[in-house]
């Protein structure tokens, strides 16, 4: 084996944590693949023959990667972080009935980044966002972080505390997953038997419904837009009674959540937050240029 397959080799066996840590930096599945196929590149004309820690060196390029498209895009999402939704990651579509998880597998969804938190994250300055990840997810010490963000360690630690601090200030489940898929369903009957008062007891006083349906124009029924209380929540919710026939149980982002697929196409993914039994967080993609691009399990 040469040079550059070794290279290869080593690059394939770290591929599945870059793309987690590019995921979580961009919120974007196909930004996160030319991130991690940017640094592929930088490694293969590199000379790292004095790198020791080849996994932390590929770390630190696709965050600078990252850094930098964060910095590109910051202006060009400013009027749309109310309703801006980030790329849901479906990992299984769960047919009526399904047995429920075992245990072990419980476990790991819980530990899942959802996406309300990535909703928040969407909110931050990109150094605030990339301090936080590194850092709280992927346990990155601060002195490293330093060196990405052109910062001292003092400072880097502010980033991340700020991020820390809007991220836990944000709706958030209580991490009980087979009481969320027990939630998730009876939202589903629900809405398709059109019931307004089973919704409503499902949903918590102050809940948000965020659905991002991209560049659809403003007077369409599926409109982008941000809902705020249960009574308006279950109101937009019966709107799209119609659809919720075609909506069935999905694991997105390692939690339970929904699919809406009508004659194999997919019309949205939906994410919920679950707190003591009551809805708090609602986020729907549904723009149709980024779900035909969702890559989708078999």
């Amino acid at each position: 084996m040469d040079h550059q397959d070794q290279l290869a080799a080593q690059f394939e066996r770290n591929r599945g944590h870059l793309r987690a840590v590019a995921y979580r930096m961009l919120g974007s599945v196909s930004e996160a693949e030319d991130a991690v196929q940017e640094a592929w590149l930088r490694l293969s004309r590199a000379d790292v023959s004095e790198v020791a820690n080849l996994a932390a060196w590929l770390t630190t390029v696709v965050s600078r990667v990252c850094l930098d498209q964060l910095r590109t895009r910051k202006s060009r999402r400013e009027d749309s972080y109310d309703t801006f939704v980030p790329d849901p990651i479906v990992t299984r579509i769960e047919p009526a009935g399904a047995p429920r998880v075992d245990p072990e597998e419980e476990a790991v969804q819980a530990d899942a980044v959802g996406l309300a938190m990535l909703v928040v994250l969407e909110t931050l300055a990109p150094a605030e966002r990339l301090a936080f990840v590194l850092h709280d997810l992927f346990g990155v010490s601060f002195d490293e972080i330093a060196a990405i963000v052109g910062k001292t360690p003092v400072a880097t630690r502010q980033l991340a505390s700020r991020a820390r601090r809007r991220v836990q200030g944000a709706p958030q489940g209580d991490g009980d997953v087979t009481r969320q898929r027990e939630v998730v369903n009876a939202f589903l009957a629900a809405s398709r038997s059109g019931d307004f008062e089973a919704l409503l007891s499902l949903l918590d006083p102050d809940v948000v419904l965020r659905a991002d349906a991209g560049n659809i124009p403003a007077d369409a029924l599926a409109a982008s837009r941000l809902i705020r209380g249960a009574e308006d929540v279950v109101r937009q919710a019966l709107l799209f009674a119609k659809l919720s026939p075609h909506s069935q149980p999905a694991e997105v982002n390692g939690l339970p959540g929904a699919v809406t697929v009508v004659n194999g196409k997919l019309f949205g993914v939906m994410s919920l937050e679950v707190r003591n039994g009551r809805i708090t967080e609602i986020n729907i993609l549904a723009d149709p240029d980024r779900l035909n691009h969702l890559p989708l399990p078999a």
